[in-house]
């Protein structure tokens, strides 16, 4: 599923979407249908707080495995997108992997073995985000809430998946830190004394 502009849709709609993110279903008019397999959602965000917009419930976003920022294209890639997007449309478009890949992709990240070492470190990673006992100073200074275990289950499967697209039979510490980023930013909340002091 790709939501576009996903912080546009109403609370209502959002937790609809929240249903098939977390439960793999859907309900309408009190019936409940199982999603097919694979099921994902990509999506994107406005990033300017406008009228019209709605914040991502805290639950919704850790749904998401990775947050990935984009920029501007540079002029390049701009040109082409505008090229691309006022011509007449391009033939129809073709699958280029099946539903019976995709799952054994999935099976596949799932397989590659990862030393314990580096899933203690994505483990204490994310609980060093948490403001409790134990984290560090600036953490407990300026976080309200730290990143759930699904950010320590994102930071596995993407280091494995890291690994594997650069052919690579485990993944490394190092594929830890590179995402470490992308699955933490959306879930590690920041409190007022943070935000006022950007």
């Amino acid at each position: 599923l790709l939501a576009d502009e996903i912080n546009r849709a109403s609370p209502k709609t959002q937790s609809a979407l929240l249903e098939a993110m977390q439960e793999r279903r859907v309900t309408t008019f009190g019936e409940t249908r199982p999603l097919p397999s694979p099921f994902f959602v990509l999506a994107t965000q406005n990033p300017i707080e406008l009228e019209g917009t709605y914040p991502l419930p805290e639950a919704q976003l850790d749904r998401f495995m990775l947050e990935v920022m984009l920029d501007y294209l540079p002029e390049e890639d701009e040109v082409a997108v505008v090229r691309a997007t006022t011509a007449l449309p391009p033939d129809a478009v073709q699958a280029v992997v099946s539903k019976a890949e995709i799952l054994a992709f999935q099976k596949v990240v799932r397989r590659l073995p990862i030393a314990d070492a580096v899933t203690r470190y994505a483990v204490k990673l994310v609980r060093t985000t948490r403001p409790g006992d134990g984290a560090p100073d600036f953490v407990k200074q300026w976080i309200s809430y730290g990143a759930s275990v699904r950010a320590a289950q994102a930071l596995v499967l993407g280091a494995k998946a890291r690994a594997l697209l650069q052919g690579r039979a485990s993944a490394s510490f190092e594929d830890v830190r590179a995402l470490a980023r992308p699955v933490l930013r959306h879930r590690v909340l920041v409190n007022f004394q943070a935000q006022s002091e950007k």
